[in-house]
């Protein structure tokens, strides 16, 4: 029989998984390239063309260089190339994009004011990941759990996990829900005389995510001489998350033995609304020539945010081997509601117009993700002043440093061309490159003392390379109605980790003598991808 001491210096690696917590925060920063078909057919190198109610989010001046009202929707569908249907996701949906309308009044004999909102799909969703691989038989997911215990030492240096002195049993300061659900299942043992680990041959993981983040823009733009253009858009942000996982590993006993399987069920939904404002200029540096300049600024989105989560766990391991079987399943919940800044975000633009037939873009954008603020809401109350719910927060200083340490500034480059076949026909082409948002470093720290790692529910991570987008498209006029359609080619590569690696001695006493085992949790790397195809058609009218 074991009986355990003190653990030795125990090093583990860095990484990231669910709400609150660094790559998750990710998923919802990421912008889309979506909009009329018009401004995704030109690669959205509109900010200083403008006179597209895309631009309103982009370069609010570009809503400025409008003469006439108008009225436009935009809906289509989108499909992952790579995908497979799992769950509640789908390799192919309907989408609604955009509906959205200007009101322009001539305040001058060549001066505007114009007024517009817009409502956008500036996030979908929906993604279908689907990843399998070998494990090397002495790693897995709940041996993670089992690191942690470990790691989890007293006062006195002693593992509070693997034994306590005072009680003789075994006790656990867990960090996160998976760690719960393990523990309690005795798949990690907690009679403080036994604490193994179970390995694993191969893993597989299927998640489904869906959902959207909806933007309303308002906005006030205007130009003075047909020289100079300004705007102003306040955004509003409202985020509907749905993420479904089956993540399963292939169990092997000391002998190398098949041992049967273990499920992890994840079920995590996050809502909850952002307000940023963004403002912008677009001038004509040379009077007599149409060539333009354009620059705009976002502030953060001031995002406060809910998250919910349910985890289950299946057992299908041999009692034959040993192992003992649990009914029911057991399940684990959470629910707490957060804060996150997002970035500061400028742009640059040009822009060219030649005899009226043909429309040059192109764009640079950049936003520095490293600089997310994730924070923990401090207190809520009831202001009688404002008879409103406030809420108090204080920056996760933990979870900030990790994300500084994972995340990098992303650069966004946007080129597009329109030419006039006739008067009442145009044809479209455009490009967008954003750089890699993940550092290559970058991975999973469960260890964080932060909120977002007590309550992680999913030990996956992928750190996403560089985005291309490729697209195309074809508009018609008839009279003051307006049809454009649009096709959309993203593709972008990742790096698929199932858990983080984990390394370290720790000692304990059999049989009167002192045992030194060495524990190297080691993740392997599976190459994914997300190639997504885009069909978008506006309908418009103008007066």
């Amino acid at each position: 029989m074991k009986q355990y001491a003190v653990l030795t210096a125990m090093m583990l690696s860095v990484a990231s998984a669910m709400a609150q917590e660094t790559y998750e925060n990710a998923r919802l920063m990421e912008d889309e390239l979506n909009g009329t078909a018009r401004y995704v057919g030109m690669g959205g190198a509109m900010d200083a063309l403008g006179a597209d109610i895309s631009t309103i989010s982009s370069n609010p001046a570009g809503i400025g260089m409008f003469r006439h009202s108008m009225i436009s929707t935009s809906f289509g569908m989108v499909s992952q190339e790579d995908g497979k249907n799992f769950r509640t996701g789908s390799k192919t949906n309907a989408s609604f994009d955009q509906l959205g309308f200007v009101y322009s009044y001539r305040s001058g004999k060549t001066s505007f004011v114009n007024l517009g909102f817009n409502y956008h799909k500036s996030r979908n969703f929906d993604y279908v990941l689907s990843a399998a691989g070998a494990l090397d038989g002495k790693s897995s997911q709940n041996g993670l759990s089992f690191v942690k215990g470990i790691g989890a030492n007293d006062a006195q240096g002693v593992s509070t996990f693997l034994f306590d002195s005072y009680t003789g049993n075994g006790t656990a300061w867990w960090t996160s829900q998976l760690d719960n659900l393990y523990y309690n299942a005795m798949i990690v043992d907690k009679d403080g005389v036994t604490p193994y680990w179970s390995a694993a041959s191969g893993f597989g993981m299927m998640r489904a995510n869906t959902g959207y983040i909806g933007e309303y823009d308002i906005n006030l733009s205007g130009n003075i001489n047909n020289r100079v253009y300004l705007g102003l858009t306040v955004g509003i942000h409202d985020v509907h998350y749905k993420g479904i996982s089956e993540y399963t590993e292939d169990i092997v006993n000391s002998a190398q033995q098949a041992a049967g399987r273990l499920t992890i069920e994840d079920d995590r939904q996050i809502t909850g609304q952002g307000v940023d404002v963004k403002v912008g200029i677009i001038f004509r540096p040379i009077e007599s020539s149409p060539f333009r300049v354009g620059l705009s600024v976002a502030t953060p989105t001031f995002y406060k945010l809910k998250s919910q989560n349910t985890t289950r766990l299946f057992n299908a391991l041999d009692p034959s081997l040993g192992y003992e079987p649990f009914s029911p399943n057991y399940v684990a919940k959470s629910t707490y509601d957060f804060k996150m800044y997002t970035p500061w975000k400028f742009g640059l633009s040009l822009g060219h117009t030649i005899d009226n037939f043909i429309a040059l873009g192109a764009g640079f954008e950049y936003a520095d993700y490293g600089s997310i603020d994730t924070r923990t809401i401090t207190e809520e109350y009831y202001d009688t002043w404002s008879d409103t719910y406030r809420t108090d927060s204080e920056s996760d200083r933990e979870m900030n440093r990790h994300t500084e340490e994972t995340l990098k500034g992303v650069a966004t480059l946007k080129l597009g061309a329109e030419v006039k076949l006739d008067p009442k026909m145009a044809i479209r082409f455009g490009y967008n490159y954003l750089s890699p948002m993940y550092k290559e470093t970058g991975s999973k720290d469960f260890d964080l003392d932060s909120y977002g790692t007590n309550c992680s529910s999913a030990t996956d991570y992928t750190n996403w390379l560089e985005t291309h987008r490729f697209t195309c498209g074809i508009g018609f006029r008839f009279d003051k109605f307006n049809l454009d359609v649009a096709y959309q080619y993203s593709t972008r590569k990742g790096e698929f980790h199932p858990f983080q690696n984990a390394w370290g001695d720790y000692n304990y006493i059999e049989d009167g003598n002192k045992v030194t085992e060495q524990i190297d949790i080691t993740s392997p790397t599976v190459n994914v991808s997300n190639k997504r195809h885009q069909l978008l058609l506006t309908l418009g009218y103008t007066f």
